[in-house]
């Protein structure tokens, strides 16, 4: 059994990392095998091994498979500002093909379970023509979406399930998250989503929780891992 997911959230902060790990983690403890991917970083920082991603290192450190750093993102840009920006900025150009292709090639190890993570939300661009929702269109990938349970997640959460439905995707699940703090509204919101999104809540994390601590909050029953 070998399955993927692609992670990506309605906006950039929302915890797609921390829920990505969680899933790893969560995976782990069934006694699963792991790998992810996150094809392109931005805000890296230098290192003596080169440039290194804080979101990177941590899917690194929650993949059972052995792999190299590079092997998990490829694409390290120093630059704190929007992929496409920070790959302009660097001389180089992001391709949604080339990196399908290497996402593929960690498929192809065929963990149980590997974790594709995307950059910001479903549209955020790649280039003057892509975006990284072309990079799960190639792979033909189920999605999970993060959402921030805050206020005008609803709109954000349900035009980005739209769009990723309209590009031929299956939307595997939901995890709500409180990446910004508890909202007053934060039950009544949930709710509001699980009748209107039609797929899985997976997970309704709390505030501030340790990232060791949100693997018990979520539901891998109501994925096909099993």
């Amino acid at each position: 059994m070998s399955q993927a997911y692609f992670i990506t959230g309605t906006d950039t902060g929302v915890g797609k990392t921390a829920v990505a790990v969680a899933l790893l983690q969560a995976a782990v403890k069934r006694g699963l095998s792991t790998a992810a991917v996150k094809p392109v970083a931005a805000g890296c920082e230098l290192t003596s091994a080169g440039l290194r991603n804080d979101d990177a290192l941590l899917l690194h450190e929650a993949c059972t498979t052995a792999l190299r750093y590079e092997q998990i993102n490829p694409f390290a840009l120093e630059p704190a500002i929007a992929p496409h920006f920070a790959a302009m900025r660097e001389g180089l150009h992001l391709d949604a093909q080339q990196l399908a292709a290497h996402c593929q090639q960690t498929l192809d190890i065929k963990a149980e379970l590997t974790v594709i993570e995307g950059a910001g939300g479903w549209r955020v661009p790649l280039n003057a023509r892509q975006s990284f929702a072309d990079i799960a269109i190639l792979l033909n990938v189920p999605v999970i979406l993060v959402v921030d349970i805050k206020l005008g997640c609803l709109n954000h959460a349900l035009l980005s399930a739209e769009a990723i439905r309209a590009d031929g995707l299956s939307l595997a699940g939901w995890v709500a998250n409180q990446a910004s703090g508890v909202n007053e509204c934060h039950g009544e919101m949930v709710a509001d989503l699980q009748g209107r999104l039609a797929c899985p809540l997976l997970g309704d994390l709390p505030h501030c929780l340790n990232q060791d601590e949100l693997a018990a909050h979520l539901d891998l029953d109501r994925l096909d891992l099993v």
